[in-house]
Formats: C-alpha cells, sequence, structure tokens
C-alpha cells in the first residue's frame, strides 16, 4: 500500500476505580490519521488544539510510535479529541499510528505488539507508561490493562455522555499531585469497586457501573483542578446519571446513563459549568470500536 487512512477514538480511562487500569473506547470524537511511506518520519497536524502538538517526531506520540515500530512516514493527524482534555487525545493518535503502520508496511505484529509500541509514545506526554487509553483506542469497547496483560470486553450499549470545560489539565500535572500513600481502607474500597465496576460490565448493570465508579483514592485529589467539579456531578446524578466522574486525568467529566438520558444529563453537566462561569462542550455518545482502517490504496 502507499497511502491508509485510520480512524481512532477518543477514550476515558479509569472509571474512577479502576486508575491506569480500566479504559473504554467511546464512539465520539475520534482523530483521523492518513499515513504513506518516505524515507524520513514527518508529522503533520491540523484540526482541533493543533498549536499544542508538537511536529517534531521525536515529540510526537505517532512520530514516536513509529520509530518503535521501525518505520518511516508522512502522519497525517486530523484531531477531532482535543489535547490535554483526559480523552485520550494523545493515546488516539498513538494507537492510530500503530494499527497504520502495521497495515501498511505488512508488519503483522500482535495486539500485544501494537499496544507496546503506542504505549511508547503515550509515555512523552504523561510521563508514564500505562496503557489503559492505548488499549482502549486499540482494542475498542471496556479494557483492563494491567502491565502488559490486557483483557478486551464487550461492555452493555449504554449511554455516555463526556463534557469537556474550556480549561486545561496537563496529564503530568494531574500525575504529579497523586498521593504517594494511601490508606488501607481506601485501597479495599476501591479494589471493591473496580471489581464489582468489571462485574456490572460483564452481566450489563447500569446501576452497578455507576455506583462502581466512586473512587477514593485519585478522583478526590484530581476533582481540584476542575472548578465546580462537586456541582457537574451532583447535576449529573440529579438528571439520572447512575454514575459520574472524571474522564481520565481531566478536565473532561463522563456520565454513565440510561441511553434516552444522554440530552438531558449532558444539559445539566453543561448548564452546571455555566452557572460557575465555565464554557463546556458536550459529547453525546457511547462505547465505541477501536482504531479501523476506514481508506486505504494500493
Amino acid at each position: 500500500m502507499d497511502h491508509i487512512t485510520v480512524k481512532a477514538p477518543a477514550t476515558s480511562a479509569n472509571l474512577g476505580s479502576g486508575f491506569d487500569v480500566f479504559g473504554i473506547a467511546l464512539q465520539i470524537p475520534y482523530d483521523i490519521i492518513e499515513l504513506e511511506p518516505q524515507d524520513v518520519t514527518e508529522i503533520k497536524v491540523d484540526g482541533v488544539g493543533r498549536d499544542l502538538i508538537s511536529t517534531d517526531p521525536a515529540k510526537n506520540t505517532a512520530g514516536i510510535t513509529a520509530s518503535e515500530l521501525g518505520c518511516n512516514a508522512k502522519i497525517t493527524v486530523h484531531k477531532g479529541i482535543r489535547p490535554c482534555s483526559g480523552l485520550g487525545s494523545s493515546a488516539a493518535s498513538a494507537a492510530g499510528a500503530a494499527l497504520g503502520l502495521n497495515e501498511l508496511f505488512g508488519l503483522r505484529l500482535s495486539e500485544n505488539e501494537l499496544i507496546r509500541a503506542a504505549v511508547k509514545g503515550e509515555k512523552v506526554v504523561s510521563g508514564a507508561a500505562h496503557a489503559d487509553n492505548v488499549a482502549a483506542a486499540l482494542l475498542g469497547g471496556f479494557t483492563i490493562a494491567n502491565g502488559e496483560n490486557v483483557i478486551q470486553l464487550e461492555p452493555p450499549d449504554i449511554g455516555i455522555v463526556a463534557v469537556l470545560p474550556d480549561i486545561s489539565v496537563e496529564t503530568r500535572a494531574a500525575r504529579s499531585i497523586l498521593p504517594p500513600k494511601v490508606s488501607l481502607e481506601d485501597l479495599v474500597f476501591n479494589v471493591g469497586n473496580a471489581s464489582s465496576l468489571v462485574i456490572g460490565m460483564v452481566t450489563g448493570n447500569l446501576e452497578l457501573i455507576g455506583r462502581s465508579m466512586q473512587d477514593r483514592i485519585i478522583t478526590p485529589v484530581r476533582s481540584k483542578l476542575i472548578p465546580c467539579y462537586e456541582d457537574v456531578r451532583e447535576s449529573a446524578l440529579e438528571a439520572g446519571a447512575a454514575g459520574a466522574t472524571i474522564s481520565g486525568s481531566g478536565p473532561a467529566m463522563i456520565a454513565v446513563c440510561e441511553f434516552d438520558r444522554r440530552g438531558e444529563i449532558a444539559d445539566a453537566m453543561v448548564g452546571a459549568f455555566n452557572r460557575n462561569g465555565i464554557k463546556s462542550e458536550p459529547f453525546i455518545t457511547r462505547p465505541g470500536s477501536g482504531a479501523e482502517i476506514v481508506k486505504g490504496s494500493e
């Protein structure tokens, strides 16, 4: 092939209780990534937040992924996922590049090998090599990433509302404030909720999923980076959400709900941000598929 185009989805990591482990792919928003072979890797970026993204292949998630795979290509990333959003923007670029390069150059790599390469790119942005967003972006659905061991589950077709406020939270900053130690009581609480959230995904129990998103370790600290976090969360729950929390490192917030309640929950969350003087953009969505090739040419 001499040209290939990949669609790579936004993702939401953690889901409250599953820090650095859980991820879920979203149907919208998404990136479109075009790749074609050339002698030296070149990165071009357009779309939302393009000024925040380096085009240096050594500092760009897609460029680093290409280097890890031993491929040189012209990579054009059309961003639909804003950087520093908590919606897996860097992971989408890395995952999309990994999938596209594997097909473009006939590498025949396994899913785990592609995830490992994409995680190298993700580390540049977050400062830590973790596969929660990358695994979900590549495989789709709900993923459990424990080091290099990744399990993918098909989640129930639930409603998801992601609301992105007009503020930025850098992933490195969000990681720098995490507590170095946690109490045994809080650890047990989170392990219990993470376990029951998985059961909720397997059985399609929306109420259990929502209740299990509660977190006593990460969210209480990171919520301080999001003005009016509690107001937005409570507004989502009052409007009918089964659960609501920070998406990834934020500032986006995510709620899970019955499919037909998404519109009113989105309005409630946007309204809460508005009351506090913050503009926001809602994404009314659902669990999505992983990165996919949408166009290729011989």
